[in-house]
């Protein structure tokens, strides 16, 4: 298309001086992160903060074990948290270079290709078919030009564009056909075009989503909130009681050795530091997980989030939808709609047409469906296109005129709207309406319609426009946005799990209602932007229950919605790919952006990322959630129970007399138990069958509950008071403090192995727990085995820990009290009304 005869273009100086001016084209950006900076982020974490200050203060206590233990913890969650957030980084690099747009531009009266960033207002670009705007501009020229604006509206096909008339807006939003503008981040999907550009970077329609972006302030996480709580108040809790025990056993007792030792050995007890270690490795391992399923975690605390999703929020057009236009059939005059064979291109007279009726190579998504479909006879394939009619807004039809052979009359293969090609074959009333009845039965069910017609001419009298042509209708095709075949399934299955799904899209309601319950939907009566624009938040609330669909809405009424069903007490997962989705997706508690169809400006507000484009992998992520927080809460319950008996026995020789019986040493040694069972073990813990046939956990369900609190205070009293009771007895039978020890010891170990097992099985009772496998529990009984077998077959080490060499007697009662603690412990939680963690 040659220039505008009145455009030239900016002089390079001019260009230059707008662009010192106005700034680059590009919108705003988040700080990306180096290695160093996201090191830094990890060190100033509060919660490792917490770790690596903990393993100093044991150092400087002298407790050297459990200050290494403690810092290797700590290590080991920063290294696994760098690597997953770099893995992060680098994965969002890769997918922002997929597409780094350039422009055709005029300067100094010549065209010239310049880097995106580079346009500036009042340059002239020159797009074609297949070009990806970089800027608004305003249309000079169109030669049928259509743009697909989809990730600024969520309409699924392209619509046309012409040529800038007196009085037109230079303002006007995205969407609908024959309009004099073209957007940033939309494809030329037909023609060319000279256009002036009128906003640049974040002016334009897509940097007005950004700065929408910017101005929502996101929640802070609540598990993270809860859980620096806990820690901060069992922290303050434990120095209090470290130091009225060293103050009272000091002055009862006489000796302040003996109350500095037993203050260490109770702040050991107490000390809360697999709070942190916990919720750190969960995440990542979390994480992990769902890298292997194909969704990248950017904010960890989605994952818990998920697990407690009540609706999950999804745009139709590439995420429900495959993006793409797809044959769906085809109606002859007096017929039947007739549907495409499966895997294989279809030879029919009407096919045959539209294929005719379309460029050799189109891009258009409908061409390109027709030419996946249909298929050309021998004969056909050899004829030779001699004239092209295109499609313009006063007749929306096009046409090829096809020479087949020296001598021989001319076909001509028309397509276009169906009411533009009835009226080039002067349909009568009668043939007009079982057209019409044709087509609405299949725009009822989603679908875009095409008319197809057929002219023969002689060569020497081809006319110069359509409308001369002797046209007779031959039918219709009818092609749609197919549903991805794993969505029925996937919005199942969210349903058994009591997740509501609530689509939102900008396309016609008819399209959207046929999509819905293609998919399984619960659809009921859509609700359109016009209504939407006509309620409050309140009334829009009740209008959500009603129904699952929202069609013809913007960009700005996503937004509204998110924050409307967040208002009501709902707990959002909000799903999309275009620029459009962006804000919805940064207000949801869960943004869950596409990977691949996604734009840079969606994933960017997104808390996950499907880098597969997966639907399915959306279940996958609230089963995940699930299990990840009802094995957090074990974890917890944990070591809630577990420090029970271990700071009981810190304080048995205050209260009732009796000799020290465990000092820092033998506290470290059943931390290096606990660490790694709170951690791995319940970590590893498969989930609950039933976890997606239960409705989601309540949002004011906090993570430790004071019912979990007394049932664990109480299992955990239960192994006390088994301890204490032979920490007392066995002297008095004439056992030495040596063989108490040891046996109060491995009973400790034994007791912590069974509220392992109790909060492990919750109400699913004991036999189906150990039927059920663990592979971490397996090689944490492996290592204690190891450990303790060490321990007692090396003198030196029974010195160092005071232990005697257990006997028949001892172990007599380590079996029979570790066997009635497996016994007792998880019958109490079938016995405990809302047991079940």
């Amino acid at each position: 298309m040659p220039p505008h005869p009145s455009v030239h273009g900016l002089s390079s100086e001019e260009a230059a001086r707008r662009l010192a001016r106005d700034g680059a084209n590009r919108l705003p950006s988040g700080r990306r992160r180096t290695m160093v900076h996201i090191i830094l982020d990890v060190l100033r974490e509060p919660m490792l903060s917490l770790l690596l200050v903990g393993g100093l203060a044991y150092l400087m206590l002298g407790s050297s074990v459990e200050a290494l233990v403690l810092l290797c913890f700590a290590c080991l969650s920063i290294v696994l948290t760098i690597v997953q957030e770099a893995r992060t980084e680098r994965a969002l690099e890769a997918l922002r270079d997929m597409a780094a747009p350039r422009a055709m531009v005029l300067r100094d009266g010549t065209p010239r290709r310049i880097a995106g960033w580079e346009v500036v207002p009042e340059d002239i670009l020159v797009v074609e078919q297949g070009d990806r705007v970089v800027a608004d501009a305003m249309l000079l020229n169109a030669s049928e030009l259509e743009s697909d604006e989809s990730l600024l509206t969520g309409e699924s096909l392209p619509v046309r564009k012409r040529t800038l008339q007196p009085g037109d807006s230079v303002t006007a939003p995205p969407g609908g056909d024959d309009m004099p503008l073209i957007y940033a981040g939309t494809l030329i999907t037909r023609g060319r075009g000279i256009a002036r550009v009128v906003l640049t970077g974040p002016r334009t329609q897509m940097g007005r989503i950004g700065q929408a972006l910017a101005a929502l302030d996101t929640e802070a996480p609540r598990l993270r909130t809860e859980i620096h709580g806990i820690v901060r108040v069992a922290a303050i809790g434990a120095i209090l009681m470290v130091g009225l025990v060293t103050l009272l056993f000091g002055l009862l007792r006489g000796s302040w050795l003996e109350a500095v030792l037993a203050g260490i050995a109770l702040g050991m007890a107490l000390l809360p530091e697999e709070f942190p270690v916990v919720l750190t490795v969960f995440l990542t391992m979390g994480a992990w997980r769902l890298a292997r399923a194909g969704v990248l975690t950017r904010q960890a605390m989605a994952i818990e989030a998920l697990g407690a999703a009540t609706i999950l929020c999804v745009d139709k057009t590439g995420t429900l939808t495959e993006n793409r236009m797809k044959l769906v059939g085809w109606w002859r005059p007096a017929g039947e709609w007739l549907m495409p064979s499966t895997g294989a291109k279809n030879a029919d007279e009407v096919l045959s047409l539209a294929l005719l009726a379309s460029p050799a190579i189109g891009k258009d998504p409908m061409e390109i469906a027709i030419d996946d479909a249909a298929t050309l006879s021998v004969e056909q394939g050899q004829w030779t296109l001699r004239h092209s009619f295109p499609l313009t807004p006063e007749l929306l039809a096009m046409s090829n005129v096809w020479s087949r052979g020296i001598g021989q009359t001319l076909l001509v293969a028309a397509k276009g709207a169906p009411e533009a090609i009835a009226a080039l074959c002067d349909l009568a009333p009668a043939e007009r309406s079982a057209m019409e009845a044709a087509m609405q039965m299949m725009t009822a069910r989603g679908g875009r319609v095409l008319g197809i017609a057929e002219a023969q001419v002689p060569d020497e009298r081809l006319p110069g426009t359509q409308g001369e042509l002797p046209f007779r209708f031959k039918g219709l095709v009818a092609l749609a946005d197919p549903l991805r075949p794993d969505v029925p399934a996937a919005i199942a299955e969210c349903r058994a799990a009591g997740v509501r799904t609530v689509m939102m899209t900008g396309d016609h309601p008819g399209t959207a209602m046929a999509i819905a319950r293609d998919a399984g939907l619960d659809a009921g009566e859509p609700v359109t932007g016009a209504e939407i624009e006509r309620l409050d938040d309140a009334a829009l609330v009740a209008r959500l229950r009603e129904t699952s669909v929202c069609a013809r809405i913007m960009p700005v009424q996503k937004l509204r919605i998110v924050e409307a069903l967040k208002a009501a007490g709902e707990v959002v997962a909000m799903t999309g790919d275009g620029v459009n989705d962006a804000p919805a997706l940064k207000a949801a508690h869960i943004g869950i952006a596409m990977g691949q169809r996604g734009t840079d400006v969606a994933r960017e507000a997104a808390a996950l990322v499907l880098l597969n484009d997966n639907f399915p992998a959306i279940v996958a992520a609230i089963r995940l959630g699930r299990r990840e927080y009802a094995n957090l809460r074990k974890a917890i319950a944990f070591i809630i129970s577990v420090h029970m008996p271990i700071a009981g026995l810190a304080l048995l020789p205050l209260l009732t007399g009796t000799p020290i019986l465990f000092g820092p040493i033998h506290i470290a040694l059943f931390e290096l138990i606990i660490d790694p069972v709170c951690t791995l073990v319940f970590e590893s813990e498969a989930s609950d069958e039933a976890a997606m046939t239960r409705p989601p956990r309540s949002p004011e369900m906090r993570l430790v509950s004071w019912d979990m609190v007394v049932r664990s205070l109480l299992q955990g009293g239960i192994v006390l008071g088994l301890l204490a009771t032979l920490a007392i007895t066995l002297p008095h039978d004439g056992w030495s403090g040596g063989a108490v020890r040891v046996t109060v010891f491995l009973l400790l170990v034994a007791g912590i192995l069974a509220l392992v097992v109790a909060d492990r099985a919750g109400r699913n009772g004991l036999i189906p727990t150990l039927r059920r496998g663990n592979r971490a529990f397996r090689f944490v009984l492996l290592g204690i085995a190891l450990v303790l077998t060490t321990i007692l077959t090396m003198t030196d080490l029974r010195t160092i820990l005071a232990f005697d060499r257990p006997g028949p007697s001892q172990w007599l009662v380590v079996l029979a009290g570790g066997l009635a603690l497996v016994l007792l412990l998880p019958a109490t939680n079938r016995a405990w009304p809302r047991a079940g963690r």
